[in-house]
């Protein structure tokens, strides 16, 4: 099987000058993409800033005998992600490739989170996302061909610490399958990853013991082989999610069971509740790949029963 180029590729990775981005750049700017590297510089939480951040990533890749541009908008505005793109385009003619891994990381128990934190994490993850990828579809519908990464989390499944930042990983899942669906004819392939690996995000939800215990696995550079293959021409597939890192790499699924069909209108309670094992049974569930999908099993079970039951 021969190696998964980007020769002549130039991909944007958000939030790349530490960890888990900057490992994505180094990779595919050692397998040949022209980079640009964004980072504000923020701490965790988001305050502050500091160049030098996404400065020192690219000339690290830059030292390792690829090409990289530092860049410091704040992708979180529409202004910020413009800026980027444009940088992108007037250093090395292209956007071929979008990962948009920056964000910001705090834990907290509901009720006791402002609606400014959720505010502050939406316009991160989702506002970053949305802008950066608008910003840079343009350039790919012309081209018909884009590879955008999105970024979501296991804590979009629920955690009582991570009740902002879950939700703001939960709508990522939501803009990545629509989008999706809206690039699929231009030749724009979207997807999202869930990253597992030792980062300051990582640290800070663990508890210090778990946190300091070295471990290989947990190194930023094994999510990135997936992601990889994400940004590549072959990569197989859009709208999807995927679990990587530690070694480990899964498929994340939108699921429904098989459900429990009523023979008429004249629906009460108590019948939804005699046939919850039905309704909630795990042993048949489905994935569900888009609307349009879901739709056609939906709609078609409602035309066979009313055949059958016309019959």
């Amino acid at each position: 099987m021969p190696d998964l180029r980007f020769d002549g590729r130039v991909a944007i990775v958000t939030g790349g000058g530490r960890g888990i981005g900057l490992a994505y750049g180094r990779l595919l700017a050692a397998r040949g993409a022209r980079v640009v590297v964004n980072d504000l510089g923020t701490a965790m939480a988001g305050g502050g800033c500091d160049a030098g951040v996404a400065e020192q990533a690219a000339e690290a890749i830059r030292k390792d005998g690829g090409a990289a541009e530092a860049d410091a908008s704040d992708i979180s505005t529409a202004d910020g992600a413009r800026e980027l793109v444009d940088r992108a385009w007037r250093s090395f003619g292209s956007v071929d490739i979008v990962i948009n891994n920056a964000g910001i990381f705090w834990t907290e128990r509901f009720p006791d989170v402002s609606r400014d934190a959720l505010d502050r994490q939406l316009a991160v993850h989702v506002g970053g996302a949305f802008e950066v990828t608008r910003a840079a579809w343009p350039h790919m519908t012309a081209a018909r061909y884009g590879r955008v990464v999105m970024t979501t989390s296991s804590g979009a499944l629920g955690s009582p610490n991570l009740t902002t930042y879950g939700t703001a990983k939960a709508a990522v899942l939501g803009l990545t399958r629509s989008l999706a669906m809206s690039g699929r004819d231009g030749g724009i392939r979207v997807n999202a990853v869930a990253p597992m690996a030792m980062t300051r995000m990582m640290a800070a939800g663990m508890n210090r013991t778990r946190a300091e215990r070295p471990s290989d696995d947990r190194d930023p550079g094994l999510v990135a082989p997936l992601v990889a293959l994400l940004c590549h021409a072959d990569c197989p597939v859009t709208g999807e999610a995927f679990n990587a890192g530690m070694r480990r790499y899964s498929r994340f699924v939108i699921a429904e069971s098989d459900g429990y069909l009523h023979p008429s209108g004249d629906v009460s309670p108590e019948d939804v509740q005699a046939h919850w094992g039905e309704v909630a049974d795990p042993s048949q569930l489905r994935v569900v790949t888009d609307t349009f999908d879901w739709g056609e099993v939906h709609f078609g079970l409602l035309r066979a029963r009313g055949a059958a039951a016309a019959s």
